[in-house]
């Protein structure tokens, strides 16, 4: 019974002794310090944040420029196909047609055709001048069964070229969609960057923007690359650069071709077809395909490519400025043609 009692009062008293230390614990854990919340990021970090956005919208911007023309064109290609088809048919129904009178004819005559009912005479005469007459009936009904062998074959390959054409123009929509995808993506967490900065930052990092393209211009001339820039703009450049410029003011739009805005191949394409000179859609495209020029023999109408990546474009209109389309939230404006990382330069003509 000692023993007993003696268990129950050690019990009541450990349990008084956790009551009366759980305020404490409580106060203890309250006046735990919190983690310090993340530093604040400088306007100039926030700059650089934005504009790497804005270029990987702007790769995925000529991808799905690209993936668009690719689009275009099996579509067009398909309708193509569809139209041999049915021309294909038609030429089938029509040899058709003919083998069935011919078979009709010989039924008539017992199963040979006229040329044969002429030769089974006994006028020698009448037998040497129509033999030859049997030949070519004989020659024209082998043609007749080749020409249709040959058009079935025709059909056969075009329908595959269908189906292949169908294949590549599926591929290429959900190209499209991812890179719309990602497009969006991009744009909305740039503004969403931009939105969270009050409006005296916002005006800050626009001059912080400028001053960093500033800044690469000012490195790119004091290399001395104007200096030895001869070349005069030929008739078709000026015309590009005569619409490039006019379209000053418009906004950038990604995938716009015109007329009322415009992304940078967009605004580059549609100048120098206006010149006469149809060029491929995207900014990348255009590097590659286009014929490349030094920059010591540039020239105003030439097109100049930025980044490694070939992911923005410009046109050249002399005395060291381009007119090209910046980004979304800017407009179609002239600026430094250093003023950004430059690959290298394509003409045109």
């Amino acid at each position: 019974m000692n023993r007993r009692r003696h268990a129950t009062a050690a019990i009541t008293m450990i349990c008084a002794l956790t009551v009366l230390a759980s305020p404490a614990l409580t106060l203890q854990a309250a006046a735990a310090p919190l983690p310090p919340p993340p530093p604040k990021k400088s306007l100039e970090e926030v700059r650089k944040e934005i504009d790497t956005l804005y270029r990987q919208a702007a790769v995925a911007t000529d991808a799905y420029n690209l993936a668009e023309e690719k689009t275009k064109e099996q579509s067009a290609e398909i309708v193509r196909v569809a139209v041999m088809i049915v021309e294909g048919r038609e030429k089938i129904e029509a040899l058709k047609a003919r083998a069935g009178a011919t078979a009709r004819a010989q039924y008539r005559n017992g199963g040979l055709p006229d040329g044969a009912q002429l030769v089974l005479t006994n006028d020698p005469q009448l037998f040497l001048d129509n033999a030859g007459r049997l030949k070519a009936g004989a020659k024209a009904t082998t043609d007749l069964l080749g020409e249709m062998t040959r058009t079935q074959a025709q059909l056969d390959v075009y329908a595959k070229d269908a189906g292949v054409n169908w294949t590549k123009l599926e591929a290429n929509r959900v190209r499209q969609a991812q890179a719309k995808k990602e497009i969006d993506g991009k744009i909305a967490a740039a503004k969403k960057l931009e939105s969270e900065l009050a409006a005296e930052e916002r005006e800050r990092l626009r001059r912080l923007e400028e001053q960093a393209l500033s800044r690469a211009q000012t490195t790119w001339l004091g290399t001395g690359v104007l200096a030895g820039l001869k070349g005069d703009a030929t008739p078709e450049a000026k015309k590009a650069i005569a619409f490039a410029t006019a379209q000053i003011g418009k906004p950038y739009v990604w995938g716009a071709e015109g007329p009322d805005s415009y992304d940078c191949s967009g605004l580059t394409q549609l100048a120098w077809g206006t010149a006469g000179r149809p060029i491929p859609r995207t900014s990348q495209e255009q590097w590659r395909l286009l014929p490349r020029v030094d920059i010591k023999d540039m020239r105003p109408g030439d097109l100049i490519v930025y980044f490694k990546d070939a992911s923005h474009i410009g046109m050249y209109v002399g005395n060291g400025t381009m007119v090209h389309a910046p980004r979304p939230g800017r407009n179609v404006t002239l600026a430094g043609a250093g003023s950004m990382e430059i690959l290298g330069v394509v003409r045109p003509t």
